[in-house]
């Protein structure tokens, strides 16, 4: 066990919960909830969270509404509601500027039509939208490179991850996933591209498999390197990783994935990527120099979801939603052992996670 304590936050969709977990040389427990939402008769759905990079704040999307979701606004300290904001058709994964100043949601309109949605842009310090691009059909896993100069979204029903200019608050370039037709182009795909390779049954969101014949991505998150010379997108249909260079805006790898690949995240140190394997109840350690898959570790419950790395790049936390009744689940893999080494039950479709910090008690 660890000698001093990592602080993380979940959020649990069907319950309207953040809950701060707590894993120590005691082992791992939860700290405290939070209740997140304002509709008395339905959920919230809090879905994707964020820690500022000072860890003053940490940043919520609440998904439903009437009918848009929302950004939310805590201070770590005593977790008092700073403000929100609403933005489009359920908000989803989100992160923050390098600096702080800005966060980049993608609005993920799971329930709406399959017509291309957007990416807002909010001015964190006074929460104001301050841009809302559109990009592709059902945008997700949005990321921003540790240069604080571009944002990746992977849109799931159009096979395509979208780059965006974080100077000019357009998208720069996209980029077409399907194996065999892989291929860049400058700028925002035409609407009509995008509608073309739109899919319209979305029920599993992630937990349907391939038909036979089927070589479609359908990509759900998309991950820069440490040194934001790569990004690496999850298949979650053909469960592969793909590798593209930024530079030459060409693939690079194809990297065999755990089935259902859906969320990734790679340590600071740029050895290490992550990746949550929904369908296959598993998560996969990749070394990236070589490719390799390290391990692939089970998990306790069904439906893997979310995967934060501590700042020392020691442990990765991953959120399992459960299934029904069952809780949430955040369990903690030793990323020097390569094994599983806490798990702890939280409330209902656990999902969205970040890393707060460390703590060492006296």
């Amino acid at each position: 066990m660890p000698i001093k304590d990592y602080l993380v936050y979940v959020v649990s969709e069907a319950a309207d919960k953040v809950t701060l977990v707590r894993f120590g040389p005691s082992g791992a427990r939860v700290d405290h909830d939070v209740n997140v939402g304002l509709m008395p008769a339905d959920v919230d759905g809090p879905h994707g969270i964020a820690v500022s990079p000072d860890k003053r704040f940490y940043y919520i999307t609440t998904a439903h509404g009437t009918p848009f979701g929302a950004l939310w606004k805590y201070t770590t300290h005593n977790d008092s509601l700073v403000g929100r904001v609403e933005l489009g058709n359920f908000p989803a994964t989100l992160q923050l500027s390098p600096d702080g100043e800005y966060a980049y949601v993608v609005n993920f309109n799971l329930h709406g039509d399959m017509v291309p949605s957007s990416v807002s842009i909010v001015a964190t310090e006074g929460l104001l939208e301050v841009a809302r691009v559109t990009t592709c059909t059902m945008p997700h896993g949005s990321r921003v490179n540790a240069q604080g100069t571009k944002q990746y979204s992977a849109c799931m029903m159009d096979d395509m991850l979208v780059e965006i200019d974080m100077r000019t608050f357009g998208v720069s370039r996209h980029f077409m996933l399907n194996k065999g037709k892989e291929h860049g182009m400058p700028g925002a795909p035409r609407p009509s591209m995008a509608a073309a390779g739109a899919a319209s049954d979305m029920s599993g969101h992630g937990m349907e498999g391939p038909k036979p014949g089927d070589v479609t991505c359908s990509p759900t998150w998309a991950q820069p390197s440490a040194d934001g010379s790569r990004i690496y997108v999850a298949c979650n249909k053909s469960s592969e990783i793909v590798e593209i260079d930024t530079d030459s805006w060409t693939v690079g790898r194809r990297l065999p994935a755990g089935d259902g690949v859906y969320n990734l995240a790679t340590t600071n140190d740029g050895r290490l990527l992550v990746a949550t394997n929904k369908r296959g109840q598993s998560v996969s350690v990749f070394e990236i120099s070589t490719g390799k898959e390290l391990v692939r570790l089970s998990t306790r419950r069904k439906v893997v979801h979310g995967v934060a790395i501590s700042s020392d790049d020691r442990y990765a936390f991953i959120s399992v939603e459960g299934i029904g009744s069952e809780p949430g689940t955040v369990e903690i893999v030793d990323l020097v052992s390569l094994k599983t080494v806490a798990t702890v039950d939280v409330r209902q479709q656990a999902g969205g996670i970040d890393f707060w910090k460390t703590e060492t008690k006296p």
